[in-house]
């Protein structure tokens, strides 16, 4: 019987899966891999937050095959020798791969494709897995991507979206194939207490819950700080556990404004991916450099201290970063408002915030994360670079009730509203019975500051 092997990736599931349903056509055997990437870890992405979900999601993977009379196979190493390896032991013929962006996910797509082809077994690559619509499938005439949303967006929902595949009822693995024991969160330190569960099992619940009960006002509610209004799909979407390409069936199907608000914003995450596979060196770089000359030295380094720890003095501000340590997650309104703050109002360099989420954050994402950072830093995809977030009026429009500062700020949860919005009210506050720092900066000298250096260059 012919075999083939499926490599999984960040699409760790078995609905809509077309590399595993391709794998099986005609009653093959299949081998379902999944490599712990040495390369990975020493790149610094294999952070506790994110291997903690990543055994959650290999566990419920490995469930979901085991009903179906399979099992997944784990190994360890760098990824094209285990690839190779478990390829010549299951003497497959093709290894099945969904399509990734990046520029490591490129190189390591090229090196295991002439890797198996010396040990003649073919590589396929299937896209919109991992994406809706594939980076490159539609590009403006004079460039090769779009380098602004609207236009992409417009040329993004015409686009006719792959039908849904179902999960496979059989799945049939050789048994000669060994596989390391399943990681387990419980064997992590350093993981976030509130860090949510992972899995496919629990991303289709909250999928089902989320269409039933959230959808609808998605489009009024999503930037309600306190609501916690959105879907809090990212990091299932990050790992694969939930197909985008579903998710926008899903939701047209329901129609409605929170439906049309919805697949707007899996179209944002689509439109960095194809940024990022076009500019590579956006990864790391500035995409538009406005020739900044961040600030340095001890007192920056203060500053971000104080930042990292949510002891900056503004409240709304302090809120998201406790948010984001607490639960390796953080509402997307927190996200915007934080960037802001660090990379304008302290003038501190983008990269510096996008490596402290990117050790934090479940949803870590290369694409999503560098590339919002430089939108609110001015250096990415925004038209107006220069806009700076004042977390003051942000706070008393998406946080009205001073709800979600009470919740993750407690030193201010007996006060009202109008001075949980204001720190410059709390300078009064009896520092012995409320332990809250002033302000670390004046929102007029941060503004101020920021814009002689931007004109400045």
């Amino acid at each position: 019987m012919t075999t083939s092997v499926v490599l999984f990736t960040c699409d760790l599931r078995l609905h809509d899966h077309p590399p595993l349903r391709a794998a099986l056509a005609g009653g093959r055997e299949v081998v379902p891999l999944f490599v712990r990437d040495r390369a990975v870890e020493r790149a610094g992405f294999a952070v506790p937050n994110r291997l903690a979900f990543l055994a959650d999601c290999l566990r419920d993977l490995d469930a979901g095959l085991r009903e179906r009379g399979g099992r997944l196979v784990v190994r360890s190493g760098e990824l094209v020798e285990e690839v190779c390896r478990v390829a010549a032991e299951a003497e497959a013929e093709e290894v099945h791969l969904a399509a990734d962006t990046g520029p490591y996910a490129h190189r390591r797509e090229e090196r295991l494709r002439e890797a198996l082809a010396a040990q003649g077994c073919r590589l396929r690559v299937h896209d919109a897995v991992s994406t809706v619509v594939p980076p490159g499938a539609v590009t403006p005439a004079a460039s090769d991507h779009f380098a602004v949303f609207t236009p992409y967006f417009r040329h993004w929902s015409g686009q006719p979206l792959r039908d849904v595949v179902g999960a496979p009822r059989v799945v049939r693995v050789p048994d000669h194939v060994g596989s390391e024991e399943l990681p387990c969160r419980k064997s992590l330190s350093g993981v976030s207490p509130g860090l949510a569960a992972g899995g496919e099992a629990e991303g289709r619940r909250r999928l089902s819950a989320w269409l039933r009960d959230g959808l609808a006002e998605y489009g009024e509610r999503h930037d309600d700080l306190a609501g916690d209004a959105t879907s809090r799909f990212s990091p299932h979407l990050h790992f694969g556990t939930l197909s985008p390409v579903e998710l926008v069936h899903r939701a047209r199907r329901a129609g409605g404004p929170g439906a049309e608000a919805f697949v707007r914003q899996l179209a944002w995450r689509d439109f960095h991916r194809q940024v990022l596979a076009a500019r590579p060196a956006a990864a790391a770089s500035d995409y538009r450099a406005r020739h900044d000359r961040w600030r340095a030295g001890s007192a920056a380094r203060a500053d971000v201290e104080a930042w990292r720890e949510g002891r900056t003095g503004y409240p709304v501000v302090d809120a998201a970063m406790r948010q984001l340590r607490h639960e390796g997650w953080m509402h997307n309104r927190g996200r915007l408002l934080t960037a802001s703050f660090l990379s304008k109002t302290l003038y501190v360099d983008w990269r510096v915030g996008a490596r402290h989420f990117l050790d934090l954050l479940v949803d870590g994402d290369v694409a999503q994360n560098q590339l919002n950072w430089q939108w609110t830093a001015g250096t990415g995809t925004d038209t107006r670079p220069n806009r700076v977030l004042n977390p003051v009026t942000q706070a008393k429009r998406y946080d009205p009730d001073g709800a979600y500062v009470r919740r993750w700020v407690p030193e201010l949860a007996g006060l009202a509203a109008s001075a949980v919005h204001d720190p410059w009210k709390l300078k009064g506050l009896d520092r012995a019975a409320v332990d809250y720092p002033d302000p670390i900066v004046d929102l007029a000298d941060g503004l101020a500051r920021f814009r002689q250096a931007r004109e400045s260059r």
